[in-house]
C-alpha cells in the first residue's frame, strides 16, 4: 500500500504514533522510484509513503485497521494530540464494532476498527 504524501516526516510520526507502525527503510536523498520513499511495517502489511502532492480533495475511499475494543480511547487520544480531523462515523448497528475515521495530513482517510468481519456478517444476517 502506497501513500503519496507532502511531508514525509508528519506522515512517519502519524503512522508510528496511530498506528504502531514500524520504519524498516529510509531512501534519504536518494531516489530509486518516483521520489524521496520510506517503507513501514503496519500490523505485517508494508506501508510505503511516498514524497509528492497530497490529495486534492476527501472522500470516503479508506483504509482500515483493526485495533481492540479497548484501545478505542487511547488510540483516539492520539489521533486528536497530532491535529488529526476526526470524520464523523456512519451510523451502526449493535454488535458490528466501532470506528474511528480520521484524515491524514494528505486527505487520506483512515479507520480504525474494533469489530472482525465475521462478527459484521453475523450480525446483518440476523
Amino acid at each position: 500500500m502506497t501513500f503519496i504524501v507532502s511531508d514525509l516526516g508528519r506522515m512517519e510520526e502519524m503512522l508510528i504514533k496511530v498506528l504502531d507502525g514500524r520504519k524498516i527503510y529510509d531512501s534519504g536523498d536518494t531516489s530509486y522510484s518516483l521520489s524521496k520513499e520510506r517503507f513501514f511495517d503496519v500490523a505485517g502489511l508494508w506501508i510505503a509513503i511516498m514524497e509528492g502532492d497530497p490529495l486534492s480533495e476527501r472522500t470516503y475511499n479508506h483504509v482500515a485497521f483493526k485495533m481492540e475494543p479497548h484501545e478505542y480511547d487511547d488510540r483516539l487520544q492520539r489521533i486528536q494530540a497530532l491535529g488529526l480531523q476526526v470524520r464523523q462515523g456512519r451510523a451502526r448497528v449493535e454488535g458490528e464494532g466501532h470506528s474511528i475515521y480520521f484524515y491524514d495530513y494528505d486527505n487520506h482517510l483512515f479507520e480504525l476498527h474494533s469489530g472482525t468481519l465475521e462478527q459484521r456478517l453475523q450480525r446483518y444476517g440476523q
